[in-house]
């Protein structure tokens, strides 16, 4: 599958009206890691706004440490920044980038929505994902690199979904091309960071907060069963315990870390 870089260029101009990322492109047909590959970029000198894009990885990284299925076909991107936050809310970037994302393909047509904490969901199935990795010096972050994976003509699992196929399904076809998607996830990182470094993170959650899937669901949690309300600034879920003598709760309401439980996909399809 081939990529046109100058039809790419040509929508990022045509997108925004000011560069807030100066993005530098970097195509590949295929990686291990796009993450891993930016990261080498960046230690031979690239700088923020260095983007690099396959549309194959062959060691692709997802939540948890898990390998990522980047079958060919694919968008697979990340876009190096440099922020200036305490490590304390790294996660503050991937709120950030979801919201982004997915609001920029929801004004194209697509109905995407954020399942906590890193998925873009389309109709009950996975679109994507996103992993955020950073460096540390002093408990401030120095450097971050956003990757993100969207399913655009590769297979995908059943609890998964790619864009082309979607597409057939409608009577248009809001996304036109790899190029133009990949044209929006870019603007919709950069106007997510942009949005969380001008406006603040409690203006990023409300955002997230209204694309996000999983907000009224039941869980369980230590044998304790709960009802998902939010998201915290560090990327923690929000959860309201329910208890038959609610006078024995010490916490009502308890954060649950990225990591500590799987919502999983738990829509039937037809």
């Amino acid at each position: 599958m081939g990529f046109d870089q100058q039809k790419l260029s040509a929508a990022l101009k045509a997108g925004r009206k000011y560069e807030y990322l100066p993005f530098s492109l970097h195509i590949f047909t295929s990686v291990a890691s796009t993450n891993q590959t930016l990261h080498s970029l960046l230690e031979q000198g690239a700088g923020a706004g260095c983007v690099v894009i396959a549309t194959q990885q062959t060691a692709g990284r997802g939540q948890w440490g898990r390998q990522w299925l980047s079958a060919t076909g694919g968008l697979y991107l990340s876009v190096a920044i440099t922020p200036d936050l305490e490590a304390s809310n790294a996660y503050q970037l991937t709120l950030a980038s979801a919201w982004g994302i997915a609001a920029r393909l929801q004004k194209c047509g697509v109905g995407v929505g954020i399942k906590w904490p890193n998925d873009l969901v389309l109709e009950g199935r996975k679109l994507g994902g996103i992993l955020t990795e950073t460096k540390i010096y002093q408990s401030k972050i120095t450097q971050a690199v956003i990757g993100v994976g969207i399913n655009w003509a590769n297979p995908v699992p059943e609890t998964g979904i790619n864009l082309v196929s979607w597409q057939a399904s409608q009577n248009f076809p809001p996304i036109s091309c790899l190029e133009m998607l990949t044209c929006e996830v870019l603007l919709g990182i950069e106007s997510g960071v942009q949005c969380l470094f001008e406006e603040g993170i409690s203006i990023i959650l409300s955002h997230y907060s209204d694309l996000l899937i999983n907000i009224g669901d039941q869980v369980r949690i230590n044998d304790l069963s709960g009802t998902i309300v939010g998201v915290t600034a560090e990327g923690n879920l929000r959860v309201n315990l329910e208890t038959d003598d609610a006078k024995k709760l010490i916490t009502p309401e308890i954060y649950v870390q990225p990591g500590t439980i799987s919502l999983g996909y738990r829509k039937t399809f037809v």
